[in-house]
């Protein structure tokens, strides 16, 4: 967003582009449902859920899906093949049960998961709903409500509050550059 503050403040016809600039935040940084995670998350998320209990494939789509507070819903495409890698390699067993298989940890399985020092995938996500949480999500629920900010700030406030407000938000993008940049 450099040099794409108005000298003069944000109102009139400059009002206009920041509530633009806000809603494009936003919608570049809203999470969808059944957001996409590598084969590594799926695999360790089937493992932490069937080290916890038995389960069939739509109870462990769902549980991830609440545990990662909707931003995460894996498909039956992914699950399912999971479950069957997992089955092969000899980490999950299946039995029937009411015309469902019933998948748990087998003892190679309950040692694999319990061998991993890693956060479960949706800990390591976050949650759409908290805003201080730790995990990717909580980023963009903070960019969007740092845009609401400013746009609030060029909304009512003073010229000279609106120069204070581009300062500090210039600090922040240098500050999060240098995030990135510590490696």
């Amino acid at each position: 967003m450099r040099n794409s503050y108005p000298a003069g403040g944000f109102g009139g016809a400059n009002l206009d582009g920041m509530f633009q600039a806000v809603e494009e935040l936003r919608s570049r940084f809203e999470k969808r449902s059944g957001t996409r995670a590598g084969r590594g998350e799926v695999r360790a998320a089937v493992l932490a859920l069937l080290a916890e209990a038995p389960m069939h494939g739509y109870q462990i789509i769902h549980e991830i899906e609440d545990r990662s507070g909707g931003s995460w819903k894996p498909s039956a495409g992914s699950i399912y093949p999971m479950l069957q890698l997992l089955s092969d390699e000899g980490l999950v067993s299946a039995e029937e049960s009411n015309g469902r298989k019933i998948y748990s940890l087998t003892e190679a399985g309950r040692e694999e998961a319990a061998s991993t020092d890693a956060p479960a995938p949706w800990d390591a996500m976050g949650t759409a709903g908290t805003g201080s949480g730790t995990g990717f999500a909580a980023l963009p629920k903070a960019g969007v409500e740092l845009a609401q900010a400013a746009a609030q700030v060029g909304r009512t406030g003073t010229s000279k509050q609106v120069q204070e407000a581009v300062k500090v938000l210039d600090e922040a993008r240098r500050s999060l550059y240098a995030i990135l940049a510590q490696g």
